[in-house]
């Protein structure tokens, strides 16, 4: 089985995705971890390396290569990034989508009351408006981005098989609404 999780920052994919990798005994790649390391190994935020992917695709390149060779290599994973849905075609593909307050608020709380300010390794607002304001240029980096080195909208959603408004949901109906997905479906194993 293989799944790919794409969405908005903040909408919970990485914690849906670990909760699946625990569910299903699957194998969890995340790409955030991948450009986070590149951004510090640079010593850069990840919002000061989407800046320079913008004239530079080296290091999104290194992430969608990985992501290719996984596709074509491996079976029985999570793959959570951007792009993921996009390079492994032959997947359950899920996009997360959530409001960008709430979004802003759960990266906030993340950043200051979990102390992960250090492992996320991006631009942190001091408050939850500052942290929109940081959202809003994240994701037009992105759609930059891929538009320009791909001609994709991740943000389109027939990229997608299932499209979850996480807004108003627990990380745990997340990953029911999933399973629910690939059960009804009959995807047990990778598209074809």
């Amino acid at each position: 089985m293989r799944i790919t999780i794409s969405g908005m920052p903040g909408s919970g994919k990485t914690t849906v995705a670990r909760m699946l990798v625990d569910r299903l005994k699957l194998k969890h790649h995340y790409m955030g971890a991948i450009r986070r390391n590149i951004a510090k190994e640079r010593g850069i935020t990840l919002d000061e390396l989407n800046k320079q992917s913008e004239s530079d695709p080296e290091t999104d390149k290194l992430v969608d290569d990985y992501l290719i060779k996984l596709g074509k290599t491996e079976d029985n994973f999570v793959a959570e990034g951007r792009t993921a849905s996009y390079f492994i075609p032959h997947s359950i593909r899920v996009f997360m989508d959530a409001d960008l307050r709430v979004a802003a608020e759960r990266i906030f709380k993340d950043m200051y009351e979990k102390g992960k300010l250090e492992e996320r390794n991006e631009k942190s607002g001091s408050t939850v408006d500052e942290e929109v304001k940081n959202l809003k240029a994240r994701i037009a980096s992105d759609k930059l981005r891929y538009r320009k080195y791909y001609n994709i909208d991740i943000f389109d959603r027939d990229l997608y098989d299932l499209w979850i408004d996480t807004t108003n949901l627990s990380p745990e109906d997340v990953v029911d609404e999933i399973l629910a997905f690939i059960t009804s479906s009959g995807q047990k194993n990778s598209k074809q």
